[in-house]
């Protein structure tokens, strides 16, 4: 397993050459943009980005944490915050069992929830992260146990991708907008199938987070 140090470092140094001379990291990098994107603090992002080592930080406060951000941060269209029965009920827990671990009502949560070897959750707790994680970003993903600095490694990519576009002198588009892109360029027949794969989707999402 490839060591989060090492791969955060190898990213700033990238990030260093890319900018080349006359240009620090402070121009480049917002501090606060990261924080939201990776979910670490911005006092510990800003200590990681001048090569410090994060704070210690047990596993399950570390989760609690970031689900709180990820209400915070990743918010439904009209600006309100996800409920916690919302998201429990789309992963097949209770309301109760979510706002209890979040709530940091430890004691009682704590003869169910375990972590394992490396920080890593199990039991409970890892089908509760993977439950969450799929609410929000569409699958399990790791992101709300991982490692400060493989989070914040992941959220400084798009700083890279970024960085080399400018340098070969091209737009950067984000994934997201080029799909769009190249999804409105499409014949007719061929939007029309894209838009019935995008409204059913949109369903399914609807229905498993109790939407419909």
């Amino acid at each position: 397993m490839r060591d989060p140090r090492r791969a955060l470092a190898e990213t700033l140094s990238q990030i260093d050459t890319l900018l080349g001379e006359g240009v620090s990291r402070e121009d480049a990098l917002c501090v606060p943009e990261l924080s939201a994107e990776s979910g670490v603090p911005q006092d510990v992002v800003k200590a990681l980005l001048d090569g410090q080592e994060a704070p210690p930080e047990d596993i399950t406060d570390r989760i609690i944490s970031r689900i709180v951000h990820l209400r915070e941060t990743r918010r439904r269209p009209d600006g309100s915050q996800h409920s916690y029965e919302e998201i429990a009920l789309s992963f097949g827990a209770s309301r109760a069992s979510l706002k209890t671990l979040v709530s940091r009502q430890r004691k009682a949560a704590a003869a169910e929830l375990d972590a394992g070897p490396r920080g890593r959750a199990s039991g409970p707790l890892a089908s509760t992260t993977a439950g969450v994680e799929k609410f929000f970003f569409g699958e399990p993903s790791g992101w709300l146990s991982a490692e400060p600095e493989s989070a914040l490694n992941d959220a400084l990519q798009g700083v890279v991708a970024k960085l080399r576009a400018a340098a070969r002198g091209e737009p950067y588009i984000a994934p997201r907008e080029s799909a769009m892109r190249t999804a409105a360029a499409l014949p007719d027949d061929k939007w029309e199938l894209v838009q019935g794969l995008i409204e059913a989707l949109e369903k399914q999402v609807r229905r498993e987070r109790g939407f419909d």
